[in-house]
């Protein structure tokens, strides 16, 4: 990206060091930029003006450096926004799902960044629109719609709202006869409610002011919030809570987990005022959900060393582990990823062999069906239904050259009726490019899928560029679905792969267990492989390798830029958690102790400080040459804080010893998600690839 006989780059941003010391289990450490975190970062995700006007400069600063070195760019950018926008057909809309009476969805009017939401009769009649999105958006620098959810009687809607990119969430109810909302507005929710089964009220969770979901409260219709009763609450940090219900619409369940074990709570939907009941108490290590159909509970569990999960049975009046039948066994090697009980069906979506499929099973007399496709690689998602008392579910399918379809599927006649295929209303040829799976050799034996978009044309000679992408954290499986975005850079030349590498569910649960805690190691090594092969088999060169994640994938990318920086022409890193350890040893962030189990406690094990110090990004700088890297952040982020990627840029800046650019960008309006609407993404997504397009020499085209 820089040419070392041309003028150099405007001098980056350089922050003062203020050594802080920490010492843990013998080991002393010493960050010098520990005071760009806020030390009143709860108030901040409310009021950005409380920044202390010292960060605010710095952040300021990256902001000013990273337009100055991207300035170039700005014709090519424009020019992606444009030809990425022309993908999207803007005055799309979803085909409304049915509930009794009516059928809601989703639509867009050209223009729109927000959607609206919509019902119509299910007997024939207009369309109504019980939720603006565009309007309630008006005048607000961010705006992101949470839960929206319809009252069993079909009178109101529940609908949340954050303002600030910070995921504290104001909850409305509207009263769909009048169109106006009730005043009775819940502040500082998770997101979404649950309505009981009178549409008398709803049950919802409330942040506490760490932003963690400890309490579940109970709000009755026209009361004062402040009056809620308290339903619920959690006293251990370390779980998230949340609250949903059975497709049957029987019970409501309180859901409460981490990352490796979970426990649930029901309440009769038709008598809120009830006590939650126990469903089985919970045991670290083991994980289940539950749905419901005519006083049966229908739990996916991982109970009794069933690693990739089954099916149990449980009556509603008995449901203590000692009651659980096996229904679904458990297969090694079969991941069941979710479940859905109709009145007279179960349903679920599992994976085999990295690909996915949907599975019925009548209940009456235990006939099963799949519902499977034959791409090599292809995504498939299982939308459900609202209705319970039914035969109909949908699912969307997709590939890396196939657009999405949505199709309706009658479990019981095995049809499936095509709904809706997502129009590309620039044009899309899909039999003008190839979607491969090719698998990378570990150095320990095991093999990395790789999922491949290219066109026909594209020369595999070793010198097509290539965008990496990987993620491999949390279980997390990065699906092989249709991208309108990633078409412009392989219509330019690209080859887009993504690395389904350890620590997602690519290849069942043990392809996660061998990816967290003392294993995570293996996350990085297998996206190095990855990359590896890809050059190995003349998809692309090193050089020409552009790596992408974000989030936890952001981590990757702070660990494969320590451990192998000359396997990558650059790197982008979007809201990337590179403070590891930091973050790991501070207990008062709103996700550290509920990632405990995926990463390990640093604070009391010893054991688990010296492996997350061994990779966490920001610890291993080191004095090197470093490609060219991009990274992203957003001010209120409450999953990745903004201090994280700018205490790494400026370690990076402070170690590396090449000429190489390291550009900051803070969005100062919004969170993890960066922007909120569909077109204002669009520029986010134009700058990373114009960074990318430059990098390899083809930011002409």
């Amino acid at each position: 990206m820089h040419d070392p006989n041309a003028s150099p780059f405007p001098h980056p941003p350089l922050p003062e060091q203020r050594p802080t010391r920490d010492e843990r289990h013998g080991r002393e450490r010493v960050d010098p930029y520990a005071w760009l975190r806020a030390d009143n970062w709860q108030e901040v995700f409310k009021d950005t003006t409380l920044l202390d006007p010292a960060i605010r400069e710095h952040l300021d600063a990256e902001n000013r450096y990273q337009e100055a070195v991207m300035a170039g760019t700005k014709g090519l950018r424009d020019k992606l926004v444009a030809e990425l926008r022309a993908r999207i057909k803007e005055d799309d809309s979803s085909v409304p799902a049915p509930d009794g009476p009516f059928a809601y969805g989703m639509s867009y009017v050209e223009g729109a960044e927000y959607p609206r939401f919509v019902r119509v009769p299910t007997g024939g009649g207009d369309t109504a629109i019980i939720l603006d999105g565009q309007a309630e958006a008006a005048d607000r620098a961010y705006f992101s719609l949470g839960g929206v959810s319809h009252s069993p009687d079909h009178r109101f809607l529940a609908w949340s709202h954050d303002d600030k990119g910070s995921e504290f969430y104001a909850l409305s109810i509207r009263d769909l006869e009048t169109g106006a909302d009730l005043p009775d507005r819940i502040e500082d929710t998770s997101g979404g409610g649950v309505w009981d089964g009178r549409a008398r009220g709803l049950f919802y969770a409330r942040l506490d002011a760490n932003h963690r979901p400890s309490r579940i409260h109970y709000h009755a219709l026209g009361s004062d919030p402040a009056d809620d009763r308290l339903v619920f609450e959690e006293t251990d940090a370390g779980f998230f809570m949340g609250v949903g219900e059975t497709q049957s619409g029987e019970y409501v369940v309180i859901d409460i987990h981490d990352h490796e074990t979970s426990e649930a709570w029901l309440i009769p939907a038709q008598n809120p005022a009830a006590e939650p009941r126990l469903i089985a108490e919970r045991e670290t290590g083991v994980e289940y959900n539950v749905d419901e159909a005519d006083g049966t509970l229908y739990i996916l569990t991982n109970v009794d060393g069933a690693r990739d999960f089954k099916i149990v049975t449980a009556p509603v009046d008995a449901t203590g582990r000692a009651a659980w039948e096996d229904y679904v066994p458990h297969e090694d090697g079969r991941l069941i990823l979710d479940h859905l009980v109709l009145k007279r069906h179960l349903v679920w979506l599992e994976r085999r062999e990295g690909l996915p499929r949907i599975v019925v099973k009548r209940l009456s007399d235990g006939a099963e069906h799949a519902i499977a496709f034959d791409e090599e690689a292809y995504s498939l998602g299982l939308s459900g239904t609202y209705e319970f008392d039914t035969t109909r579910i949908r699912f969307t399918y997709s590939s890396l050259t196939t657009p999405t379809q949505t199709f309706e599927y009658d479990v019981e006649a095995r049809t499936r009726t095509l709904l809706k295929t997502q129009e590309v209303p620039s044009g899309h040829d899909p039999d003008a490019y190839v979607t491969r799976r090719v698998f990378a050799p570990a150095a320990d034996g095991e093999t990395v899928p790789i999922s491949l978009l290219y066109r026909k044309d594209t020369p595999l000679d070793g010198s097509a560029p290539c965008l990496l992408y990987g993620y491999g954290s949390y279980g997390i499986t990065i699906p092989a679905s249709f991208n309108t975005n990633a078409l412009s850079l392989v219509n330019r030349g690209f080859v887009h792969a993504i690395a389904h590498i350890r620590g997602g569910k690519d290849k069942g649960y043990r392809w996660y267990e061998a990816g967290r805690r003392q294993q995570k190691p293996n996350t990085f090594s297998d996206f190095i492989a990855a990359a590896d092969h890809l050059v190995a088999e003349k998809f692309t060169a090193y050089d020409r390798i552009v790596a992408n994640g974000g989030s936890a994938g952001g981590m990757l990318m702070g660990a494969v830029a320590n451990m192998a920086p000359e396997k990558f022409g650059g790197i982008v890193a979007v809201v990337p958690f590179v403070d590891v350890l930091n973050t790991m040893l501070d207990d008062t962030l709103p996700l550290t102790p509920p990632e405990w189990p995926e990463w390990g406690n640093p604070i009391v094990s010893g054991e688990d400080y010296e492996i997350i110090a061994s990779y966490s990004p920001y610890d291993n700088v080191k004095r090197q040459a470093y490609p060219p890297i991009l990274v992203l952040a957003g001010l209120t982020d409450p999953r990745v804080t903004y201090w994280e990627p700018a205490k790494w840029v400026a370690r990076l800046r402070e170690m590396k010893t090449d000429d190489n650019p390291v550009i900051l960008r803070t969005n100062m309006d919004s969170g993890h998600g960066g922007a909120s609407g569909r077109f204002s993404k669009l520029e986010e997504v134009a700058f990373i690839y114009a960074f990318a397009l430059k990098l390899v020499g083809k930011d002409g085209i």
